[in-house]
């Protein structure tokens, strides 16, 4: 973790690169200068994060019953060290939204779920998939938002094709084709008015050498995509074999809303059937 910090902060300050999905870039971040504490004599108190770097508070998801709360708890408990950086209300919203979503028929995959927080800089191994049912993360990695929605952090999103911006939102997984980036998944957005339009954005899972950890090391950041959840080189086969076509996919970020977060109906399903 202090790594990945040290990174994010490594790369306040430096120069932008031009990016697509088939290129990388960056855009120029400003440093924000940290306060000090006057010599009283007191322990010094640590640097405050810039601004870039503070995350947006996820509310919990409103009418979620006790039980269905504690259960996503201990689910969070069980993941273990792989998952203690995906912050709980984040991994709620993904639990409530495969709840909700699974009986209508749009989510085929049972007891399956992968998410993506984006508030997380992007040098933060922020996408995991996870088994429900073994309550085991299956993968996590590093994952590129959209060139228009930010640098370290997605901040902006849209659902227009000329944006260049991440979606937020439920997605499910479909087929996969052999594109300009190989082995490819498209993803069809469950979210009118935010993530709708992206399959004929062509939003779609794939490689970059910009969302590797070698470009990380190099560049301090990743770099950017036109709006794909680009995944590493070393890890996208394992990954889009695994959220096959049916498998639900949340892309969390700041200002989500979904129909799709109903918490008293996400609580009925699971005191009938659990996570199947």
């Amino acid at each position: 973790m202090v790594r990945q910090w040290t990174l994010a902060l490594a790369a306040l300050g430096l120069l932008a690169q031009l990016s697509s999905c088939q290129r990388a870039s960056s855009a120029e971040a400003r440093a924000v200068p940290t306060a000090t504490q006057a010599d009283t004599g007191a322990a010094p108190t640590p640097p405050a994060l810039p601004d870039s770097l503070q995350l947006t508070p996820v509310p919990p998801v409103a009418g979620v019953p006790d039980t269905l709360r504690q259960a996503i708890a201990q689910l969070h408990q069980a993941l273990g060290p792989a998952a203690a950086e995906l912050r709980p209300t984040v991994l709620e919203q993904a639990c409530v939204g495969y709840l909700t979503l699974h009986p209508t028929g749009r989510i085929e995959r049972a007891g399956l779920l992968a998410v993506a927080d984006m508030d997380l800089p992007n040098t933060t191994e922020r996408l995991w998939v996870i088994d429900l049912k073994n309550a085991q993360v299956l993968h996590r990695s590093l994952v590129a938002h959209g060139q228009g929605s930010g640098h370290l952090r997605a901040q902006r999103f849209s659902n227009l094709e000329s944006s260049a911006c991440t979606s937020l939102g439920f997605y499910r997984t479909s087929g996969t084709y052999a594109g300009i980036h190989g082995y490819s998944r498209r993803i069809e957005g469950l979210d009118k008015g935010q993530n709708a339009n992206a399959f004929d954005r062509y939003i779609v899972l794939h490689a970059a050498d910009y969302a590797s950890p070698d470009y990380v090391r190099q560049h301090g950041h990743l770099g950017y995509s036109r709006g794909c959840p680009a995944l590493p080189p070393g890890q996208y086969k394992a990954i889009i074999s695994t959220v096959r076509a049916g498998s639900l996919l949340l892309v969390s970020g700041p200002g989500l809303a979904s129909r799709w977060l109903d918490g008293p109906a996400a609580g009925r399903r699971f005191a009938r059937r659990g996570w199947r």
